[in-house]
């Protein structure tokens, strides 16, 4: 198995090694391969969209040609995993503010989202969350300058909420989610995604 994360901004050496130990858990044997060029998506079995700036990876996304080369791969079925920006980046929909900075988009999910939904980098927290479809106790979830799921259509669904917001949602073999999951021990959210590659 071949699991890839968009290295162009953001968190990714922690999505490197959360995967690696999340394949290691679930004995999967495979490589976790960090992507940066268009030439980087072939074969790949699934693609993780980390957290970062938002504006900055569309930007880069845009000017490598991986936006239109992700893109692409998801419409033909490429499983994909975004957390917080990498979230914002999936949504069909962004707010005002994404809207006025004409900040690229890979518009998969059927999803409108609010950036910064939860307050700023002081504002940051941490808190349980059951979500519906992860197996065990809830997730210790980490909120950092965080994003919301305004509205869901379509083919997404709704995993999880935190104060009347949807802060999860799942459509098809893609996942959501407005966290940080690769900044905890639990691996159980990337165990789900490759079970999700491996079908």
């Amino acid at each position: 198995m071949k699991i890839g994360v968009l290295g162009l901004q953001g968190a990714v050496s922690e999505h490197l090694s959360a995967t690696k130990r999340a394949m290691d858990s679930l004995g999967i044997r495979g490589e976790v391969r960090w992507v940066s060029h268009r030439d980087h998506i072939d074969g790949l079995d699934g693609l993780i969209l980390p957290g970062g700036e938002s504006t900055t990876i569309g930007r880069l996304m845009a000017t490598t040609g991986l936006l239109q080369e992700i893109k692409d791969a998801v419409e033909k079925g490429l499983p994909i995993l975004g957390t917080c920006a990498g979230l914002i980046l999936m949504a069909k929909e962004g707010d005002k503010h994404v809207e006025r900075t004409k900040q690229p988009l890979l518009r998969v999910m059927d999803i409108k989202i609010i950036r910064n939904a939860f307050g700023r980098q002081r504002e940051s927290f941490e808190v349980d969350i059951p979500i519906r479809g992860l197996k065990g106790k809830p997730f210790r979830a980490v909120f950092i300058r965080a994003p919301a799921i305004e509205r869901l259509w379509g083919g997404a669904e709704s995993l999880a909420e935190l104060e009347g917001r949807t802060v999860a949602a799942k459509q098809g073999r893609m996942l959501a989610f407005c966290f940080h999951p690769e900044l905890t021990e639990d691996t159980r959210i990337h165990e789900w995604f490759l079970e999700l590659c491996k079908g």
